[in-house]
């Protein structure tokens, strides 16, 4: 049987606000969606000062509007428990191997229902898990482009929703 590719999006958000705006909106519907195994997986990709952070923030604040988030640059997780799931924020710029990935306990952390937002994929490549939406943050400006992937069913419906 032949799968059709999943689609992608391009956006472009004129400032933060609309990073911010554009991250509630993806809170939103993946709120929505039912949190079944193994959960969502969002990679964030771009260069240094592209909007990763910022979008994270929006997005967690999205679920807990009196969070303070603070980058896990150092820490490489923090976590946030809504009530009905928990978000895992990973920053791994500082990640040296994928396999110190291990070492904080990945799997043991990623257990349904949750929403892994992770910032710089390619440093955890082949311990993380497979992303349903891949986010690529450019800088274009004063403002971002935003090209959003769908890599499985739940990503596809996210992206479908959005344009909803």
């Amino acid at each position: 049987m032949i799968h059709k590719p999943y689609s992608s999006k391009k956006r472009h958000l004129a400032d933060e606000s609309q990073t911010a705006l554009f991250a509630q909106s993806l809170a939103k519907l993946s709120g929505e969606l039912e949190a079944a195994p193994p959960g969502l997986v969002v990679y964030l990709q771009g260069e240094l000062g592209a909007g990763k952070t910022s979008f994270s923030r929006a997005f967690i604040q999205s679920f807990l509007p009196e969070q303070r988030v603070k980058s896990p640059t150092y820490t490489l997780v923090e976590s946030y428990s809504t009530p009905n799931l928990t978000i895992y924020h990973f920053d791994l710029y500082r990640l040296c191997e994928p396999e110190e990935l291990e070492y904080i306990g990945l799997r043991d952390l990623l257990v349904a229902p949750f929403i892994a937002l992770v910032e710089w994929p390619s440093k955890g490549q082949g311990v993380l898990p497979e992303a349903d939406l891949v986010l690529n943050l450019n800088r274009l400006g004063e403002g971002r482009e935003v090209i959003a992937q769908a890599c499985s069913e739940r990503g596809e419906a996210l992206l479908a929703k959005l344009d909803a």
